[in-house]
């Protein structure tokens, strides 16, 4: 089942067997899924680019464009690669799962399956599906989901927490100076640098998170603020340094060239940090509009020269 106060998990079925199709669509329905439906492969292409599923369930043999077909076309195009599929294939025949796993099937059911099987197929593919997207695959740390749990866990719990949206300054210039290979090892060296510094504050534990690219989250209480943002900019400064090619580090800036041949200077990385707090002054009780001031703050961060922390000091009203 959907977790509370989000939207139902929409899931495709793609059967032209018309029978099938509606007993798993009142079943799915009956569980809280919202179902669509497709009579072949090339029909679901068709639903799948109007309205994204959550997850499709795919019979193996069907006219136009067949179940196997389906799936590799969906794990070959980068929109779709992630979708969950699960197969569904006749009884007894083995090879067909075993071709249904090779072109990219997450799991399969077989004819004929009860209810009970089906929706428990449906949801732990689905769990994995979204466990797999909460982690970034570059630094390993949890993504935006688990990030908002975090605060709404701190929420309930009725403590003060902070909130503090990172970011590196200038990185666009490394990945123009350097390539995309070298700026994912700046992104790694502020996981790195941010994982020491959460670790450092000790007790009670902080919450580290990787929103995308450049972007990191921590959620802490407002003590731990100063002592981990210090931590961290030393420290990843310090790594960032080493990530340079010696004579960019040695004179404290890289030369870029732009579109019509002149060249510019930009100074190395540094960080941006922007840090809203849920306290006696300003209670949070929406983890998007905690990350929202955060991030807001962040900007202001920005405005500063180096390394800077901006923490939101304003009251409930504003002042």
């Amino acid at each position: 089942m959907e977790p509370a106060g989000d939207r139902p998990d929409v899931i495709l079925v793609v059967d032209d067997d018309e029978d099938i199709a509606r007993f798993v669509e009142f079943n799915l329905r009956l569980h809280g899924f919202e179902v669509l439906h497709a009579s072949d492969g090339q029909e679901a292409l068709e639903v799948i680019e109007r309205q994204r599923p959550d997850l499709a369930v795919v019979d193996l043999m069907m006219p136009r464009i067949d179940g196997l077909e389906l799936t590799r076309r969906l794990r070959a195009d980068p929109m779709t690669s992630a979708l969950p599929v699960i197969m569904l294939t006749a009884k007894g025949m083995t090879q067909d799962k075993v071709n249904g796993l090779s072109v990219g099937a997450d799991d399969y059911l077989v004819k004929p399956f009860d209810t009970l099987e089906l929706v428990a197929r449906v949801n732990s593919t689905l769990r994995r599906n979204k466990e797999f997207r909460e982690v970034s695959p570059l630094t390993g740390l949890p993504g935006n989901s688990r990030i908002r749990r975090e605060i709404s866990d701190r929420v309930r719990s009725g403590v003060d927490y902070a909130v503090g949206y990172i970011d590196i300054d200038r990185f666009k210039s490394v990945n123009d100076r350097y390539g995309f290979v070298r700026g994912d090892e700046f992104i790694s060296a502020l996981a790195r640098s941010l994982h020491r510094a959460v670790v450092s504050i000790g007790l009670p534990p902080a919450f580290l998170g990787h929103v995308g690219g450049d972007d990191f989250v921590i959620v802490c209480t407002p003590e731990q603020v100063r002592p981990l943002t210090s931590r961290a900019v030393v420290d990843f400064e310090r790594a960032a340094d080493k990530l340079y090619d010696p004579t960019d580090a040695e004179r404290g800036y890289v030369e870029l060239k732009d579109r019509r041949g002149n060249v510019r200077r930009a100074h190395l990385v540094t960080l941006s940090i922007g840090v809203s707090l849920s306290d006696s002054r300003k209670r949070f009780t929406d983890p998007l509009a905690a990350i929202a001031v955060a991030s807001e703050m962040k900007t202001v961060a920005k405005s500063q020269p180096g390394s800077y922390v901006a923490v939101d000091r304003r009251r409930a009203d504003g002042v």
